[in-house]
């Protein structure tokens, strides 16, 4: 798992070490060099909300639209770690007062989900007035989970809200395909930049 590190193909476009909102943005990395996820070791370019179970990187951030593509790392434990809460407090809270309404999650290296109560998937979605939380390729078993907790009232999530080709694309492309799906009647703009081989 320590050679597991954040997706870093957008880094030209998007450095989130250099973003003034992005609280995240001057944390100090492991004294030892990388984080400890139980008895694992993680990359050190993951960022830490203050859960022991739960990692990030913000990959991209766009305010004029509002969007942010945000990966994650780990276990997604709010039974034990309360994580959907640091991750609302450190990290989401301060997007949404910077005009982030617009959440892309990414959930590939997310092994498992252990949920209890859902009040700050509800204050999320409430906080997000007209904009959306999308949570991409999680595990089927993540997202059966989810529906058990009832967190599809909060946030989109599923094989029809994965796109498996992210990795390929530019992120304005990314936040136009979802955002068609949301308004249809909206066109996709022509002129989008796409990610050079």
């Amino acid at each position: 798992m320590h050679l597991l590190e954040p997706y870093g193909r957008w880094t030209a476009l998007y450095q989130g070490d250099l973003d003034r909102w992005n609280p995240l943005a001057h944390q100090e990395r492991p004294v030892e060099g990388y984080h400890l996820l139980y008895d694992h070791l993680l990359h050190p370019d993951w960022d830490s909300l203050g859960s022991e179970t739960l990692y990030v990187k913000v990959l991209f951030a766009e305010y004029t639209l509002g969007f942010a593509i945000i990966e994650l790392m780990g276990e997604w434990n709010d039974a034990l770690s309360n994580d959907v809460m640091w991750l609302k407090r450190e990290l989401v809270d301060p997007l949404l007062a910077a005009g982030i309404q617009k959440f892309v999650l990414i959930g590939e290296n997310v092994l498992n989900f252990h949920g209890d109560d859902d009040a700050y998937y509800e204050e999320w979605a409430e906080d997000l007035e007209d904009g959306w939380l999308i949570g991409m390729g999680f595990r089927e078993h993540i997202c059966l989970d989810w529906d058990q907790q009832g967190l599809q009232r909060y946030m989109h999530y599923g094989e029809s809200w994965t796109d498996p080709a992210w990795r390929t694309r530019h992120p304005l492309q990314l936040y136009w395909m979802i955002t068609t799906r949301f308004q249809p009647s909206l066109d996709m703009p022509e002129d989008l930049p796409s990610l050079n081989p």
